[in-house]
Parts: C-alpha cells; sequence; structure tokens
C-alpha cells in the first residue's frame, strides 16, 4: 500500500506540475502581446494604450489556442499525422489489447486510430481518459509480438490514465501559438525598423525602442524556452508511463522488448518537432534511443529498460 501510495503521489505531482506550466505558459502569451503592443502598436505619447492592446491580443490568442486544443485537439493531431480512427472488425487483436490494458487501468477504451507509417511507434492524445485516443503506426502492428504490443498500449493507456495527455496536447497547441506570436513580434521589429529608415517614424521614443529591444530576445528565446519545458516533462512522464506499464500487464518484458525494437529500428519517419515528444520514442531515426540531454525528448532507452527490469 506503502508503494502505490507513493505512485499516486507522482501522479498528482505530475498534474500540478501540468497545471502550473499551463498557466506559465498563457501569461508568457499575455508578456509577449504587452511588448508586442508597446513596442509596435502605439504612439509614442501613448504606450499605455499599445500595452494593453497588445495584452488583449495575448489573452485572446492563448484562448484561441487554448480551446482549440481542447475541443479540437485529438481531430486535429490525428489528421496531422494522417492516422485513420478503426473499428474493431478492422483489427480484432488490436483492439482487444487496447480494451483489456484499459480495464486494467480502470479507464474507459480510449478511440483507437492507425497511422499508415512502416516505422513502429505510437502515442496517446486527448484531454482526458473519457475523451482520449491512441494512434500506433502500421510498422509497430507488424514488427511486435502480442506481448511487446501489449506493452506499448499499457505505456500510452499510462500517459492517458496519468493525465499527460491533457499536457501534452495543450502545451503543444499553446507552444505553436508562442512561435507564432514570436514570429509575429520579430517581423514588426523589421517593419517599424524599416519605416524609421524611410522617414516615417516619427517617434523616436526610447521607451519603444528598448520594448522592441526586450521583445526581439524574448520571441528568440521563447521557442526554446518552451521546447525546453517540454522536453524535461516529456522525459519524467515517459518513466512514469513505463511504471504505469508494468503496473496494468504486470510484464516488464513485454515493454522492455518493444523498446530494444522501437530504438533499433531505422525506418524513417517525419514528424513535427512540436508533437514529437508526444510518441513513445523520438520518431527521429538517430534519436530513437533517447539521450540524457536537456534537448532529449525522451529519456535513453537503456536506462528505460534498466528501471523496467528494476520491476520484476
Amino acid at each position: 500500500m506503502a508503494e502505490r501510495r507513493t505512485f499516486r503521489d507522482l501522479i498528482a505531482a505530475n498534474k500540478r506540475s501540468s497545471t502550473i506550466l499551463v498557466v506559465l505558459m498563457f501569461a508568457f502569451f499575455i508578456l509577449l502581446g504587452g511588448v508586442l503592443g508597446g513596442a509596435f502598436l502605439a504612439p509614442p505619447d501613448d504606450i499605455g494604450s499599445g500595452v494593453m492592446t497588445g495584452v488583449v491580443i495575448g489573452v485572446v490568442a492563448a484562448a484561441i489556442y487554448g480551446l482549440f486544443g481542447w475541443f479540437g485537439g485529438v481531430d486535429t493531431l490525428m489528421a496531422f499525422h494522417g492516422a485513420r480512427k478503426i473499428e474493431k472488425r478492422d483489427h480484432p487483436q488490436l483492439f482487444n489489447v487496447v480494451e483489456e490494458v484499459s480495464i486494467a487501468a480502470g479507464i474507459p477504451m480510449p478511440a483507437v486510430y492507425i497511422m499508415d507509417e512502416a516505422a513502429p511507434n505510437a502515442f496517446a492524445t486527448g484531454t482526458s481518459p473519457e475523451s482520449a485516443a491512441v494512434a500506433i503506426t502500421t510498422g509497430l502492428l507488424e514488427k511486435l509480438d502480442r506481448d511487446e504490443l501489449q506493452g506499448v498500449i499499457a505505456h500510452e493507456v499510462g500517459h492517458i490514465r496519468n493525465f499527460d495527455i491533457r499536457y501534452s496536447m495543450l502545451m503543444a497547441m499553446l507552444a505553436g501559438g508562442v512561435v507564432m506570436l514570436s514570429q509575429v513580434l520579430i517581423r514588426a521589429s523589421f517593419f517599424r525598423s524599416n519605416s524609421r529608415r524611410s522617414g516615417n517614424d516619427r517617434g523616436g521614443n526610447q521607451l519603444q525602442l528598448l520594448l522592441a529591444v526586450v521583445g526581439i530576445i524574448l520571441a528568440i528565446l521563447a521557442p526554446l524556452l518552451t521546447t525546453l519545458i517540454q522536453l524535461a516533462m516529456s522525459r519524467q512522464r515517459e518513466y512514469l508511463a513505463d511504471a504505469s506499464a508494468v503496473e496494468f500487464t504486470r510484464n516488464p518484458d513485454g515493454l522492455a522488448g518493444a523498446l530494444a525494437k522501437l530504438a533499433g529500428d531505422t525506418t524513417p519517419m517525419e514528424c513535427s518537432s512540436a508533437t514529437e515528444s508526444m510518441f513513445i520514442v523520438s520518431p527521429k531515426v538517430g534519436l530513437r534511443g533517447g539521450a540524457d540531454s536537456l534537448f532529449s525528448t525522451h529519456p535513453p532507452i537503456r536506462e528505460r529498460i534498466q528501471r523496467l527490469m528494476a520491476l520484476r
């Protein structure tokens, strides 16, 4: 019982961290919007109104991206990866595995999607266990045996049960919004620079110049910081999802064997950096073994397998 309480405590801490990080991302939207407005959307004698306009833009942009991620994220992500929804008659064995693991985890069975990709991989998404979905590549179905397939599905169901899917989907949407807002800010700075050279700028306001410099710095650093946050949280969640998989299946060898096969596979797979961390291993061939670094989406496969073997 002590071990189970500890495991539940880790999941609770995971949810709290997710909430804090999403709030910080929304705050960053507002900060970028305020800087954008003060530097580029206001006359030199009324910078405050520009800041407020920018804040409103940031709030609206964050709300749009957040709501879009909450209500339309699953369909968007599945369409983005070319995944098609299937029924039990399309692949009975896969459905049986997903169903039995879901029962073991105590969650509703998620929707099942298949991606026509030769590389073995999988991910889960959604905002809650009731709206969750798992996507599996055709390569995964062809290259893994049933125990290994069960281990991968259990890992993804672990992400669902642990509410990792909500965090990862919202963060992917918000991260895309931060990048977009950053690009707008950088382009606006170039436009303002050109207008000054052409003599159209009458302000020369030092505060606006300072805001523009701060904005450019934020615009450059924002995507990097957002990525680092995503990657750091992703690595921690992979370990927890691995442990959850063993809890559901009582068979660490299945997932360990699957991870070894996935890490050693050299079949290329196209993927956006915004969704790379959602997969059980990196879709990028050279990174499928994971790495113990700030810029790795996944922890080392060797370390993951060692931790799984310790749960025997």
